[in-house]
C-alpha cells in the first residue's frame, strides 16, 4: 500500500513539471494555532509568508482568522477573513524602438479577503476522498506608486486602481491515513473559476504529520498552472506548523 502511495505522489509531481519549463519557483511558510471547542466547533488563527523569484523576493504576507463547524464526520463548513499585503513585480513600458519608456519598481498593496466553504468527504478504510467548494471575495485597495520616466529623467506618481473579485475554488483531494505514523499523505487538484472562466489550476502533493500531541506539520509541493495573464506558472514548496489545543 505504501509503495502505491509513493508511486501516485511521484506521478503527481513529475507530470506537471514535465509539462512546463518556463516557470517561477517559490516557498510558502505558515504558522498557526487552532482551538477546538467541542466535536463540532473550532477556530484557527494563521500567519503566512511567501517567496517568489527563485526564493529571492518577497511575494506576500497574510494574517487571518477562520471558524469551522462540523455537524457530521463527512460534512464541514468554514468561513474566515484574511488581511493581505502583496509585493507586485516591477513593471516596464517601452518605445516602439524597444527602448525603455517608463519603469515602476516593485511595490506593495493591500487586500482584504473573506471566504466561505463547504467540504464533503467519503471514507473507505484508511482512504478519504474530499470535495471542497469555496467562494472568496477579495477587495484590492487603490495604491499610489512611484514611476521613473526615462525621457524626462524624473520620478512621477501613478495611481494603481483597486478592485473587487469573486472566485469559486473547487478542490478534489485524495488522502491516506497511516495511523501507525500519525501521517496522512495527500494529493489534490484545485480549479479557480472567476469572471471570464478558468483562472488557474493548483496541483498539490504533500502530507499532514502529527509530530506530537499538540504539534502538527504540513509539508507539500505545489504546481500552479496560470490560465490568465495575471497568474504565473510556478513551482512551490511549502511548510506549515499548527499548534492545536
Amino acid at each position: 500500500m505504501r509503495k502505491i502511495i509513493i508511486m501516485l505522489l511521484t506521478l503527481a509531481v513529475t507530470l506537471p513539471i514535465a509539462a512546463q519549463d518556463d516557470t517561477d519557483t517559490g516557498m510558502w511558510m505558515s504558522v498557526g494555532a487552532q482551538k477546538k471547542f467541542n466535536k463540532q466547533w473550532s477556530m484557527t488563527g494563521e500567519a503566512e509568508y511567501r517567496l517568489r523569484d527563485g526564493f529571492g523576493a518577497s511575494d506576500r504576507w497574510t494574517v487571518g482568522m477562520s471558524t469551522a463547524y462540523k455537524p457530521y464526520k463527512w460534512l464541514r463548513f468554514n468561513a474566515g477573513y484574511k488581511f493581505m499585503r502583496d509585493n507586485n513585480e516591477e513593471e516596464y513600458s517601452y518605445h516602439k524602438d524597444g527602448t525603455v519608456n517608463k519603469f515602476t519598481p516593485s511595490y506593495w498593496n493591500t487586500k482584504h479577503r473573506v471566504y466561505a466553504s463547504v467540504t464533503g468527504s467519503l471514507r473507505s478504510n484508511n482512504w478519504k476522498l474530499a470535495l471542497r467548494e469555496r467562494w472568496q471575495y477579495t477587495l484590492k485597495k487603490e495604491t499610489t506608486v512611484q514611476r521613473w520616466d526615462e525621457d524626462d529623467e524624473e520620478w512621477t506618481e501613478k495611481i494603481k486602481n483597486g478592485g473587487a473579485r469573486h472566485v469559486l475554488r473547487s478542490r478534489l483531494q485524495l488522502s491516506y491515513d497511516i495511523r501507525s505514523l500519525n501521517l496522512e499523505p495527500f494529493m489534490s487538484t484545485e480549479w479557480y473559476n472567476a469572471k471570464g472562466g478558468l483562472q488557474k489550476i493548483r496541483y498539490t502533493v504533500g502530507a499532514d504529520w502529527q509530530v506530537a500531541k499538540h504539534h502538527n506539520l504540513n509539508l507539500f509541493y505545489r504546481y500552479i498552472d496560470g490560465k490568465d495573464e495575471d497568474n504565473t506558472n510556478r513551482h512551490v514548496v511549502g511548510v506549515g506548523y499548527t499548534y492545536k489545543f
